[in-house]
């Protein structure tokens, strides 16, 4: 199973203990997909839904939580590796009673190459990936060249990535990547209405961080 050789994430705050743990799994059961090496049938997943979007690192998955509560008409797939990230949101999920969000724990890229078939998704959120703002670190960053390449056949012809960051000089890297493909079109936008403010974007606003809105189309 490959793998990429630079991660986009690290492993921190990942401490949980055994009872949570325990409770992680029992509802993962319920609302979880397991990672197998092989696609899913998303519109089996979603029969009804209108659109079904994946969201790319949800953190504790507050904003996760409340757009899936206020479309109920769309399918959410949320991807991430952090367990106490992946048990909140879980927790959510049945405080809401949401029956429109699943959740895979499991590395995005992995699960895009075997999980995910072309041309199945509406859309993708990636919403405050980390920055990597040390300049050693830029090459972590989720955005480059190669994640266009992944995503881009995934995604349904006219579908979208909508990223939001609150570190611009990270904004500035995404629209150079993005520029320079032929894969997407698109570029800044005005904060949509339905994504939430979240506490952590709202500490970033408190220190006077620029926040960014992203849209870019399948071309």
């Amino acid at each position: 199973m490959e793998r990429p050789s630079v991660r986009s994430y690290s492993i921190r705050g990942s401490r949980i203990t055994d009872a949570q743990r325990l409770a992680k799994d029992a509802l993962q059961k319920v609302h979880g997909i397991e990672f197998k090496q092989e696609q899913i049938k998303i519109s089996e997943i979603f029969p009804a839904s209108d659109k079904v979007i994946m969201e790319i690192g949800f953190g504790m998955g507050e904003a996760t939580a409340i757009i899936a509560k206020n479309h109920p008409n769309n399918g959410y797939i949320a991807v991430d590796v952090h367990p106490p990230g992946i048990g909140k949101l879980l927790a959510r999920i049945v405080e809401n009673d949401l029956t429109n969000l699943k959740v895979i724990e499991e590395d995005v890229h992995v699960v895009l190459q075997h999980m995910v078939a072309d041309e199945s998704l509406d859309g993708i959120h990636l919403f405050f990936p980390d920055p990597w703002p040390k300049k050693k670190h830029n090459k972590r960053r989720i955005v480059n060249e190669g994640f266009l390449a992944l995503i881009h056949p995934k995604i349904k012809k006219g579908g979208f990535i909508h990223i939001a960051t609150d570190w611009v000089p990270y904004a500035l890297s995404i629209q150079d990547v993005f520029a320079a493909s032929t894969l997407f079109t698109g570029g800044v936008i005005e904060k949509p209405e339905w994504r939430p403010v979240t506490r952590f974007e709202g500490q970033g606003i408190d220190k006077d961080h620029a926040v960014n809105d992203m849209m870019y189309i399948k071309a």
